[in-house]
């Protein structure tokens, strides 16, 4: 047999080929090891015809520190129900506890788990239902030197660094927590993730102080510190930051994303860079849920299928510096999502109560991870073709 498995007759959208029609997909040892027509030779062959077939998903803003954080989740359940297969935690362990989320949750993981380490010492651990305390108000809690050093020396998984400000994440200190996060990722040679929520310090700040390939998250969030003017026109810093090379991130979660802002700033032909879900404890009963319903809402408000794919997949791997990921070209990482838009009437909420009623839903059907077939919980609806 020339393949282990082959996902037969899908409409494969594949935006890192520029690619959009039906075709066969294999996988090898791990990798894709064939993309074309009537692909043949498999120990496994699985119909996929009617189906949509993509990249595996990537979420560039998890919280899957379970058991080490309060706001973390369970991975594997996460990813396998919204057909993730490369989950980046942002932030939810910083020097102080990144042993124990390697050890005890990545390492045993299914799914693959890739992070940004944060900047202070434990990462974030006031954030639950009772207890909200931003770990970047106390600048003693700012660790850069053991941040550094670990980032270093855990390169295979460490993406980046991460950082939180804003009056919630650190209080009246300002810029202070971003300065000296991006002193880290200067010294390790790493792109930053800069979470932003309501002012000190304001937008316009923040974005003038990133540098090429680092990410903004929480990008199209609600006023105060939205992206865009009452006017609904986007702030000149924004665009100025853009044209450099920075990286702007959905990171829906609680209090992230705004369908005023977002329609403001599409109207504008400001799309985001990447779409991620900023799944945790506190949101994934509502509003966020996942990464395939935060996909859904883009789609809604008039991006194309293509480009919200390329959002979760290509883009996203471009942030992570992995052209490997997010993509089915032959040789790269054997992970595919199985995805259905299905019709009808479907409720939407953001994160300031604001409904909105769709007539289309993106819906994870089954995965692909890491080269084999990855059952979904609730159902196994793919024939299994003989070889």
């Amino acid at each position: 047999m020339t393949h282990d498995l082959i996902l037969k007759g899908g409409r494969v959208i594949d935006p890192s080929q520029k690619h959009d029609g039906v075709l066969d997909v294999a996988f090898t040892g791990g990798k894709v090891s064939g993309f074309g027509k009537d692909l043949k030779g498999a120990k496994e062959i699985r119909d996929v015809s009617g189906y949509i077939v993509t990249p595996g998903l990537i979420d560039l803003h998890t919280h899957v520190y379970w058991g080490g954080t309060s706001l973390g989740i369970d991975a594997d359940e996460f990813c396998r129900a919204s057909g993730v297969t490369t989950s980046v935690d942002t932030g939810s362990a910083g020097p102080g506890n990144w042993p124990g989320f390697r050890k005890h949750v990545i390492e045993r993981s299914q799914a693959r788990i890739l992070a940004y380490l944060h900047v202070s010492h434990a990462g974030i651990y006031g954030f639950d239902h009772r207890v909200m305390v931003g770990e970047s108000r106390d600048m003693a809690m700012m660790n850069p030197i053991d941040c550094a050093e670990i980032a270093d020396k855990n390169r295979d998984l460490i993406v980046g660094i991460k950082v939180r400000v804003g009056l919630h994440a650190s209080g009246d200190q300002g810029t202070a927590p971003l300065n000296i996060a991006l002193q880290v990722a200067d010294e390790v040679g790493m792109p930053l993730m800069c979470h932003i929520d309501h002012p000190p310090p304001s937008y316009e700040e923040v974005v003038n102080m990133l540098r090429p390939g680092d990410v903004l998250t929480h990008a199209f969030r609600p006023f105060p510190n939205a992206p865009c003017t009452a006017q609904g026109t986007v702030k000149p810093e924004v665009l100025a930051a853009r044209k450099r090379g920075v990286l702007f991130d959905i990171g829906h979660g609680k209090g992230s994303f705004s369908f005023k802002t977002t329609r403001a700033m599409l109207a504008n032909g400001f799309q985001p860079d990447v779409i991620s879900s900023d799944v945790h404890k506190l949101c994934i009963d509502g509003p966020a849920y996942d990464q395939v319903t935060t996909m859904s809402k883009f789609l809604l408000m008039g991006m194309s299928l293509t480009d919200v794919v390329a959002a979760s997949t290509v883009n996203a791997a471009m942030a992570l510096k992995r052209p490997e990921y997010g993509s089915l070209k032959v040789g790269s990482l054997g992970d595919a999502t199985i995805l259905t838009v299905k019709e009808g009437k479907f409720d939407y909420a953001d994160v300031t109560g604001e409904h909105m009623t769709g007539d289309r839903k993106i819906v994870s059907e089954g995965v692909v991870l890491k080269g084999a077939w990855w059952h979904p919980k609730r159902t196994n609806k793919f024939r299994k073709v003989t070889a």
